[in-house]
C-alpha cells in the first residue's frame, strides 16, 4: 500500500466493518489532470438496510456524482462527516489536490469550507447535462472519462503554488513530529501569519486544523488495529482524542 493510500485509509472510521457495507476502489487521475488532482474514487454498495459512515475528512474539495442524480463540490469538512447510503448505488468522486481546486474559483477555497455546493454553482449550467451523463452512465472507466472530459473544459493553467501547498500537507502527514504551526512555516520558509493566508487561499482552513486533522487520523488508525492508551496516544500525536462511543458508532 502506497503512502496515498494509507492516508485514504485513515480517513474511515471502523473501516472492517464499511468493507462489509460497501466497496471503494481508487483510480489514478489521467496525466493532464494531476496538476490538479489527486485522483477518483468510486463508492459501490447494495444494501438491504441503511448505513451511515463517519470519516475523518482530509484537506481537500470533492466533485462528486451520485446515483440519484446529485453532482456536488463539497469543500473541506471541518468536523465529522457522517454519510447514510441506502439501497442500490455508485458515487464517483474526483479528490482534488490540496490547493487543487483553486484555480477553478473566483475566491479563496476557504469561501467552500463546511459548504456543498451543486455543479452548476461552480461550473455553470451547461455542466448539468455532462453531469447526468456521468451519473448514468453504467460503465466506470467510460464515467470517469466523461468526468475528465467535464474538468478539462474549464480547466486554468497551472499554479505553481498548488505544488508548494500540497508538499506542506503532504509533509503533515508523513511527518509525525510535525505538531505545531510554526514548525510547519520554519519548514515553508515564512512566516505564520504567511503560511496562514497560503492556507486560507488554496488549502480552505488553517495550517493548525490540518495539523491537528492529520494526527487525529493516526490515532484512529492506529486504534482499528488494537487498544491503545488513549492519553498517552494524545500526548505523543499532540492533540485532544476523544474515544469513539457506541452511541457515535460511525455504522447503524
Amino acid at each position: 500500500m502506497t503512502g496515498i493510500e494509507q492516508t485514504r485509509q485513515r480517513a474511515i472510521l471502523d473501516p472492517r466493518t464499511a468493507a462489509e457495507r460497501f466497496r471503494l476502489d481508487h483510480e489514478p487521475a489521467p496525466a493532464d489532470l494531476t496538476p490538479f488532482v489527486d485522483g477518483y474514487w468510486i463508492l459501490h454498495w447494495d444494501l438491504t438496510e441503511p448505513h451511515r459512515q463517519q470519516v475523518l475528512t482530509h484537506p481537500v474539495v470533492h466533485l462528486t456524482f451520485t446515483t440519484g442524480g446529485q453532482a456536488q463540490i463539497t469543500g473541506i469538512v471541518s468536523d465529522t462527516f457522517t454519510r447514510e447510503i441506502s439501497g442500490t448505488g455508485r458515487a464517483l468522486g474526483l479528490r482534488f489536490r490540496p490547493g487543487g481546486f483553486r484555480p477553478f474559483l473566483t475566491a479563496p477555497v476557504s469561501t467552500l469550507t463546511d459548504r456543498v455546493l451543486d455543479i452548476e454553482e461552480i461550473f455553470g449550467p451547461e455542466a448539468r447535462a455532462a453531469a447526468d451523463a456521468i451519473i448514468t452512465e453504467p460503465r466506470v472507466p467510460t464515467a470517469l472519462h466523461l468526468a475528465a472530459a467535464l474538468l478539462r473544459d474549464f480547466r486554468p493553467a497551472p499554479d505553481p503554488a498548488i505544488d508548494n501547498v500540497a508538499r506542506l500537507v503532504e509533509t503533515i502527514s508523513s511527518d509525525p513530529a510535525v505538531l505545531r504551526v510554526s514548525q510547519l512555516a520554519a519548514i515553508a520558509h515564512m512566516s505564520v501569519r504567511q503560511l496562514q493566508r497560503l492556507f486560507a487561499e488554496y488549502v480552505g482552513i488553517g495550517p493548525k486544523w490540518v495539523i491537528r486533522r492529520a494526527r487525529m487520523q493516526e490515532a484512529a488508525a492506529r486504534a482499528a488495529t488494537e487498544p491503545q492508551d488513549w492519553s498517552a496516544l494524545a500526548a505523543e500525536l499532540g492533540t485532544p482524542i476523544k474515544r469513539t462511543s457506541p452511541a457515535t458508532s460511525p455504522h447503524a
